[in-house]
């Protein structure tokens, strides 16, 4: 089974993404943890070299790079995970890419597609859990202030998170019709509720869905 988390930086998806992995594992399921970009050698050197604030990479240089740490990400450790019956959560998959490269840097949506399918080798999540937030609360969170400034100043962001509100406004947008086109896969959920909460509906959600 393949279990994908989805939602801008500050929605809480790390802190979702352990507390299952432990709830799981406590249930004698095998589990793989991974993100995007990373996961091997290779994806995490792209990762740092995507995230690195002294590179201006072009939107389809930032596209294609994410890109080929996804392949090597499936190809290499979640296509064989998956062979051998484990449960993969992936912190993130193809539907960042295209709210964030598609909707947020304004890339056409039929190109993107063709190179996602390419990246993924046509794999698809079984469910996705989309923790829904606004930029601005998330940026709150994230920094653990009262306030943030919307230009997302602060040596402490890193080069996707300096893109701009605008943009972090465009890729809310971007979930919110990803979601719309694929409602069967796709569940939503308001990320301001409690970590307990939160993760109280994940578990039932995926006990609805799968309950052996």
């Amino acid at each position: 089974m393949l279990i994908t988390f989805e939602g801008i930086d500050g929605a809480g998806k790390s802190t979702q993404i352990t507390k299952l992995v432990r709830h799981i594992t406590n249930q004698g399921v095998d589990v793989l943890s991974l993100r995007e970009p990373g996961g091997t050698a290779a994806a995490e050197k792209i990762r740092t070299i995507l995230l690195d604030n002294s590179h201006n990479i072009s939107p389809i240089g930032e596209l294609l790079l994410f890109s080929a740490s996804r392949a090597e990400l499936v190809q290499n450790v979640i296509m064989p995970a998956l062979a051998e019956g484990k449960t993969v959560i992936l912190d993130r998959f193809f539907d960042s890419t295209t709210a964030y490269q598609g909707y947020g840097r304004g890339i056409d949506l039929g190109l993107l597609q063709s190179i996602i399918s390419l990246s993924t080798c046509g794999i698809t999540p079984d469910i996705t859990f989309y923790l829904d937030i606004e930029p601005e609360e998330a940026l709150k969170r994230k920094f653990a202030k009262s306030s943030i400034p919307l230009e997302f100043e602060g040596e402490e962001l890193d080069r996707m998170e300096r893109s701009g509100i605008e943009f972090y406004r465009n890729v809310q947008k971007g979930y919110q019709e990803i979601i719309r086109m694929s409602p069967e896969r796709i569940v939503s959920i308001n990320a301001l509720e409690s970590i307990p909460l939160i993760h109280h509906k994940i578990t039932e959600i995926l006990m609805d869905h799968f309950p052996c």
